[in-house]
This record gives C-alpha cells, sequence and structure tokens, in this order.
C-alpha cells in the first residue's frame, strides 16, 4: 500500500470514529471514555490541535473542538454531557493522570 493510500484510508477511520462517538454514541460520557479508554473526545480534538502545530498550522484548543464536536463545545456539553458523580470524577481524575499527565484546572 503506498503512503497516499495509506493516509487516505487512516483519515477515514478516523472520519468513522468521529461519527460513532458524535452521532452513533453520543450518550456516551467523556469522563467515561477517559476512565475506560484512556482517551476521549477532548483528546481527539486536542490530537488535530497538534497534528495542526507540527504542520506549522494555527488550532487553538477551542477551534480544534468545534472542528471535531461539529459546534461550539459549551453547546455539546449542553446537549449531551451529565452531571459526574463524584466516583466518575474520582476514577477520571486518576485515568487523566496516567493518559495526560496532572491536571492544569
Amino acid at each position: 500500500m503506498d503512503d497516499a493510500t495509506r493516509t487516505e484510508i487512516e483519515a477515514a477511520a478516523f472520519r468513522r470514529l468521529r461519527r460513532h462517538l458524535m452521532e452513533d454514541r453520543p450518550e456516551v460520557q467523556n469522563i467515561d471514555l477517559m476512565t475506560l479508554a484512556g482517551f476521549c473526545r477532548n483528546c481527539l480534538s486536542r490530537w488535530m490541535a497538534e497534528a495542526a502545530a507540527e504542520r506549522g498550522v494555527a488550532l487553538t484548543e477551542a477551534e480544534a473542538r468545534e472542528a471535531f464536536y461539529g459546534m461550539p463545545y459549551a453547546e455539546w456539553k449542553a446537549a449531551h454531557q451529565t452531571e459526574a458523580s463524584p466516583e466518575q470524577t474520582a476514577a477520571f481524575d486518576r485515568a487523566f493522570a496516567v493518559n495526560v499527565g496532572p491536571r492544569k484546572d
């Protein structure tokens, strides 16, 4: 397989993953994704911004989230995100520290 074809296939798989998370399973909470899988929708948008930066393309965190979510992040949260339980928050904090690093907020 040549590099261009591989890149096209990888991009198609990413678009399918995005569609699955955004359209097929929007009820799955980011906090649960992070706890179980070590990444969430926000991670994917952050990885988009990092990939853009590696290519010299300016993409802020807010712009990357809007590109991934298809709307401003605040709108997504209001429509799909539920309040986290104390247990979910504790599990998330542990997973975030392992997979991303210390929280800055």
